[in-house]
């Protein structure tokens, strides 16, 4: 039986032989296009050429590309590890055709290589053709019918609707009719009772779609409208996981040598063993055999865990595995980081930059998975106390308390329901999806891209970049759109050619001014849509036709270069006193400092930093050339040039050299003509980003000078503040010093006048129905004051009884409360501190608070109702 590795390489050698040129994989994480957090096909690294905004190296590409999709038809995160053939993570073989062959030899190359190279019976396979629509006056696609006639019967050539058969890349753009492949994997005795033409597209987890051949025909427009494309393209994709299926003969994609040696792994750590049911403890098994390469290959990529965007997508698919192994495996540690260097081998020769990064990638999960563990035991406590609560009542989770587990602790809405129902308990399953809903909504919101579609006013194709030697050039508009961003309008215009740098590897987008015969346009921000540079305005100019002079603004440009030839210099430098473990995870150039973020274990010492920036300084002072140049990729690497992990870069590739035994990249941005031009380096900052990640944050050339001078007079405003003193150092340790005295002698008199004050209220105790009651409004200086006196009266006031205190104070215009009850008392009446101070106190201060059941505290902004306050609280006893 193939192998995994090679029923992969059956498909890349079979459209070799069919003239495809095999092009590697696209980084997992997207850059430079606005509609996408992550690679979710295999046509997005080819969106330009269908796009018509570059042309193609070759006509014919095959590939297989790791693609990752968490939302969307059958993709919702939590059914995966459910069911036996949806996943995170997942690689899409795929052939393309950029105009060249069409429906023909798709059809033909589809069947041939599953029929006569993978050997699957022809009875076991259907294809579905798109049936046409009427209210889109698309007729049914009888072609893809003929075409498949010479190699199916007609029986198996299945109609399928525009949901399931018409292939679109977004609300706008390129698409067209697609004919899918569906295999049925059932036994014989199963297909002679059903048969498999009735299970097509009816989510039977036997009968299942392995292969999609997308005919790009038409170009979707704003308007709903479609017309047809100048040229026709051919997008195909085969789930790599479901393919090894069928050709192993497995029932599950799990079951399949792409995930058992992850779950056999599993199953030696955990002391657990997988038996292929539908059971939590084996759900828990596919879960973490799939997570794992989503976690592993986008952190690979370059996309750490985060709370926001496409890393909070991460670290959601990460927690998702460890409340499974926690709850399912009941494994209390961390586990996932464990399974690193098994996947780092599997995929060594197909996807080798999880293997390059090991180190860091394991690291950076073992410690988010160290974080997330704290966390949910945090959960579990706030979910006895959500459980307690509603056994006094109820009987029943919200909707808002079930949300919550899942969004703050990361609880999953079934493992939520299964500790309800341990409790006999229910949950509100309603009013949690409409909490989802609502959340998803704010977001989409949030995020939300109104885009028109491109008015064109000269047709030409692509843009030409010649910002790197030029600064003012001579051009004209292409095309133009209006797009609206949270409430904003704002303009994208396209040129011929431009010298506007699009924001691109850590570089901001140049600004700069746009002349139209006179009129000045302003360009705000330059931007790419994946390689199309699109030049941002806040209006368009009266004629659009006109010549158009394109000046980037210069003094700005200049800023830019600086810090970028800096961020060179210093990722040399931090290899050299750090060690060659250091890469670069991230940057940020602007006109103001540069921003380098890159993998180290520890905080950069003072010495270290200091060393860093005199060899930087150094190199400066040499003014060594920038030598720029073009070279294929392979000589550049070879040369020894630094290449990001998660770039895509081309066959020809841009290397900047700051002396060959200093520094070589690649990179695509732009630079001073010698280190001379930074003038002077200094770093302001060094930080922690992420597990693994530090950040530096620096200056040089103008923004250094700036920076210096800044520095100097904040010195010499503290000397005068001093009063000008001899030794500056010594006079500011001497002020320490006295203040650390001044702060001890008060807490003393504080004590005392704390312990005076207690003796005169000890002396103003009431009895309201049997109950010891203080209340009263106090002179203090501080809100612990008040709590540490209600805390003090716990063991005065106990021998006599219950009790009730409430303290309040005026502090600085601000009210504060402290209330102390006996926990005898409270149980008796059913009260509890926290509550009594959020459903009475704070409305009545315009505040909040909290705190334990017999002793919290609340502040707010209104302290004119304090006596009210006390007598509240005085009401309930």
């Amino acid at each position: 039986m193939a192998t995994s590795a090679e029923i992969r390489q059956q498909f890349l050698d079979f459209f070799t032989s069919k003239g495809h040129q095999v092009v590697p994989s696209a980084p997992i994480v997207v850059k430079n296009d606005p509609t996408l957090l992550f690679t979710n096909a295999g046509m997005n690294q080819f969106k330009d050429y269908f796009l018509g905004n570059s042309k193609p190296a070759a006509k014919r590409v095959a590939d297989t590309q790791k693609c990752l999709r968490v939302s969307g038809k059958h993709n919702d995160l939590e059914e995966v590890g459910v069911d036996t053939y949806h996943h995170t993570m997942f690689e899409m073989l795929g052939n393309w055709s950029f105009g060249d062959y069409f429906k023909a030899e798709a059809i033909a190359w589809s069947w041939e290589l599953l029929t006569e190279v993978y050997k699957i019976p022809k009875d076991r396979l259907y294809v579905t053709i798109f049936e046409g629509d009427a209210a889109e006056k698309l007729d049914r696609d009888d072609e893809a019918y003929n075409e498949w006639k010479k190699w199916i019967p007609a029986g198996r050539i299945l109609n399928g609707n525009k949901k399931d058969n018409f292939w679109e890349m977004g609300d706008t753009g390129p698409c067209g009719p697609c004919s899918e492949i569906h295999v049925d994997c059932r036994s014989d005795e199963e297909r002679s009772k059903v048969d498999g033409s009735t299970l097509i597209n009816k989510d039977n987890p036997q009968v299942i779609e392995i292969w999609n051949n997308v005919f790009m025909q038409f170009n979707r427009l704003k308007d709903k409208r479609l017309e047809p494309l100048p040229e026709k393209h051919v997008d195909t994709g085969m789930g790599f996981e479901r393919l090894v299926r069928v050709i192993q003969q497995k029932q599950s994609n799990y079951d399949t040598d792409v995930f058992t040696g992850t779950i056999a792994a599993t199953a030696q750590i955990t002391g657990k063993q997988y038996d292929f049911s539908d059971s939590k403890e084996a759900v828990a098994f596919r879960v973490i055999a799939d997570h794992i390469r989503a976690i592993a290959f986008t952190i690979a990529d370059g996309q750490l865990p985060s709370n926001t965007g496409a890393g909070y997508v991460i670290r959601r698919i990460l927690r998702r595995a460890v409340r499974y192994y926690y709850s399912y495996l009941d494994y209390k540690q961390p586990l996932l980081h464990q399974l690193m260097p098994l996947l780092a081998g599997q995929f060594e020769t197909v996807f080798p930059e999880l293997k390059q990064q090991l180190g860091f990638v394991s690291k950076v999960v073992r410690e988010e998975e160290e974080a997330f563990l704290r966390t949910l035991e945090k959960g579990l406590k706030r979910i006895d106390d959500i459980v307690k609560t509603a056994s006094n009542g109820n009987k029943q989770l919200s909707g808002k308390e079930t949300f919550e587990l899942y969004d703050t602790y990361g609880f999953p809405f079934d493992l939520t329901q299964l500790i309800a129902a341990e409790n006999k308990l229910t949950v509100n399953e309603e009013d949690f999806k409409a909490e989802m809903q609502q959340q998803k909504d704010r977001s989409r919101a949030a995020t939300a891209i109104d885009t028109e579609d491109w008015v064109v006013v000269n047709d030409e194709s692509a843009t030409e970049f010649v910002g790197y030697d030029s600064l003012d050039i001579k051009t004209k508009v292409l095309k133009y759109r209006k797009v609206k961003a949270k409430g904003k309008e704002a303009y994208q215009l396209v040129l011929s050619a431009t010298p506007f740098y699009a924001e691109s590897g850590g570089q901001v987008g140049d600004t700069g001014a746009l002349d139209f015969g006179g009129e000045q346009i302003e360009v705000i921000d330059t931007k790419k849509e994946n390689n199309l540079y699109i030049q941002f305005t806040e209006k368009l100019p009266a004629n659009m036709e006109a010549p158009v002079l394109a000046s980037v603004n210069p003094a700005r440009r200049k800023a830019i270069t600086a810090h970028h030839s800096a961020t060179h210099l210093l990722h040399a430098a931090l290899r050299k006193v750090l060690g060659a473990h250091v890469a670069q995870k991230g940057s940020l150039v602007n006109d103001e400092q540069l921003r380098f973020d890159f993998s180290h274990f520890a905080k950069v010492t003072e010495e270290e930093i200091a060393q860093i920036e005199q060899i930087v300084n150094e190199k400066i002072r040499e003014n060594i050339p920038v030598v720029i140049r073009e070279m294929p990729k392979d000589e550049a690497i070879a040369l020894g040039a630094m290449a990001l992990f998660g770039e895509k870069y081309g066959d020809r590739v841009r290397v900047v050299v700051i002396d060959p035994n200093y520094s070589i990249e690649l990179c695509g941005g732009t630079h001073a003509g010698t280190t001379g031009e930074l003038g002077f380096f200094k770093i302001k900052h060094e930080s922690a980003v992420a597990a693994g990640v530090r950040r530096i944050e620096a200056v040089a050339g103008n923004a250094a000078e700036q920076y210096i001078n800044e520095q100097f007079t904040l010195v010499q405003q503290i000397k005068e503040a001093l009063k000008n003193p001899k030794e500056v150092l010594k006079a500011i340790e001497n002020l320490g010093t006295e203040n650390s005295e001044l702060k001890k002698r008060l807490e003393s008199l504080e004590a005392k006048q704390l312990a005076a004050l207690k003796e005169t209220l000890l002396q103003q105790v009431t009895q309201v129905n049997g109950t010891q009651f203080i209340g009263s409004i106090v002179e203090t200086g501080s809100a612990d004051s008040l709590k540490k006196l209600c805390f003090d009266f716990k063991t005065a006031l106990a021998a006599n009884g219950a009790y009730v205190v409430v303290l309040a104070a005026n502090i600085d215009g601000k009210a504060q409360v402290a209330l102390l009850l006996d926990e005898t008392f409270a149980a008796a009446k059913n009260l509890e501190a926290p509550k009594i101070i959020k459903e009475h106190i704070a409305p009545l201060i315009k505040g909040g608070g909290g705190g334990q059941k017999t002793l919290a505290t609340a502040g707010g902004q209104d302290a004119g109702n304090l006596p009210q306050v006390i007598e509240k609280v005085k009401g309930l006893i």
